[in-house]
């Protein structure tokens, strides 16, 4: 079977090393909006404003280490922005215990977050595409997605528990310990990894921060692919700190119970990944793209319609798990074909590229649903990005031989098999 091929011990390592910082992420999930509306007493216009700035300031910092990191050996990043997440997020706790911790420190700590999670992205992309054979990358894919599901499964309840039990900053310490054995578990791959040699012009230049733009939006596919992507995160990301204040400011939700009504879910998206490659195996990679990106659009208006108690819980689940099905399917398929149709030498750039706008994105689109929210309602906010979702399928590409026409753009971009180096289900 496909999803069961060894693909050697170096990614047995990398896979572990995402799995840990996986887990930590979800403890950690939804941290500082918690913190944000149970220790700050923060309202829907302010949380609003951590999600977006903390992402847009980040995107902007990470937009110059896109070209840095391309020509640089990608193993010694990826350490150094799990070290950096690890310091940042260590800094809450400590003002926490101290009685200091504010909205500004929350702000900063989310901007340098973010501006390493993007390079931290794109490097791992990359080192991911050399590591890994080509005819492997869904497979590997797939593993990195099922794994991001999973933890995302266990990771919010016991995040929630944790917080109701041992206070607000619990899950921030467990998040920022799992970036540090992440960084060992990157240092225990070994192997050699050859510096990347720079073609053309010896030094950087202002024309290479533009080059992964340049390359998507010259592509027939990854552009339609493109802006999709960023419609739909940015819409379902705007919602995310909405319904926070939602569920546990109006509805009562105790954190646990918001922590399990987006955690249980999530066994939807493990299936998805573990389905993805079988499905491109049977019907073709365009199809399944096609098809699970259109699904994937008619879960969220749904979620306006939540109401407490257990009805609530049981609606949230059921639109979850619909969501994070077809995501689960249409991220590795995507991640594929993105590192697929993208030169080696260009890797780190796209995939910083991709992540900065999508980045971009959901700021926007988090602080103008904030601002509806103040005008009308959370609800209604969620509502309009519900209704908005609807029609994101028509970014998406419609001809079956537009793919094929991309396949043949640019075919030297695929490597022999055993090539060495990486990117794939990091950069997604």
């Amino acid at each position: 079977m496909a999803g069961r091929r060894a693909l050697g011990r170096r990614f047995g390592w990398l896979w572990a090393a995402f799995a840990v910082s996986s887990y930590g992420t979800g403890l950690g999930f939804g941290a500082f909006p918690l913190i944000a509306v149970l220790v700050l007493h923060s309202g829907p216009t302010q949380v609003a404003a951590l999600a977006a700035a903390g992402r847009a300031v980040g995107a902007v910092v990470a937009v110059p280490l896109g070209p840095w990191v391309e020509f640089r050996r990608k193993r010694p990043v990826m350490v150094a922005m799990d070290l950096t997440r690890f310091s940042a997020l260590m800094t809450v706790p400590a003002a926490f215990a101290c009685g200091l911790l504010g909205f500004p420190q929350l702000l900063a700590v989310s901007v340098v977050v973010a501006a390493a999670d993007i390079t931290f992205k794109a490097a791992s992309g990359a080192y991911l595409k050399a590591l890994v054979p080509p005819g492997d990358l869904l497979v590997a894919n797939g593993r990195l997605e099922s794994t991001t599901w999973t933890t995302t499964v266990v990771g919010p309840p016991l995040g929630g528990a944790a917080i109701g039990v041992f206070g607000p900053v619990t899950t921030v310490v467990a998040d920022a310990a799992s970036y540090l054995l992440s960084a060992l578990g990157i240092r225990a791959i070994g192997g050699t990894e050859p510096r990347p040699v720079r073609t053309g012009a010896a030094r950087p230049r202002a024309g290479d921060l533009l080059e992964g733009w340049r390359h998507i939006l010259g592509h027939s596919v990854l552009r339609p692919l493109f802006f999709n992507v960023l419609l739909v995160n940015g819409l379902i990301m705007a919602a995310d700190p909405l319904l926070a204040v939602l569920l546990l400011g109006r509805l009562g939700f105790a954190p646990w119970q918001y922590g399990l009504a987006f955690a249980a879910p999530c066994v939807g998206g493990l299936l998805g990944s573990r389905l993805a490659s079988r499905l491109v195996a049977r019907f073709g990679r365009h199809r399944v793209m096609r098809t699970a990106g259109v699904l994937r659009a008619c879960w969220p208006l749904g979620l306006a319609f939540v109401r407490p108690g257990l009805a609530g819980m049981a609606l949230i689940i059921v639109l979850q798990f619909g969501l994070v099905t077809c995501i689960g399917v249409f991220n590795p398929v995507l991640a594929t074909y993105r590192l697929d149709h993208t030169a080696p030498d260009r890797v780190t750039r796209v995939l910083s590229a991709w992540s900065v706008s999508s980045s971009v994105a959901i700021a926007a689109l988090t602080a103008l649903w904030g601002v509806l929210a103040d005008l009308t309602s959370p609800r209604t906010a969620i509502a309009a990005a519900g209704v908005l979702l609807l029609a994101s399928p028509l970014l998406l590409p419609r001809r079956e031989s537009a793919a094929r026409d991309a396949e043949e753009e640019a075919p030297s971009l695929v490597r022999p098999a055993g090539a060495e180096g990486g990117g794939g289900g990091f950069g997604a």
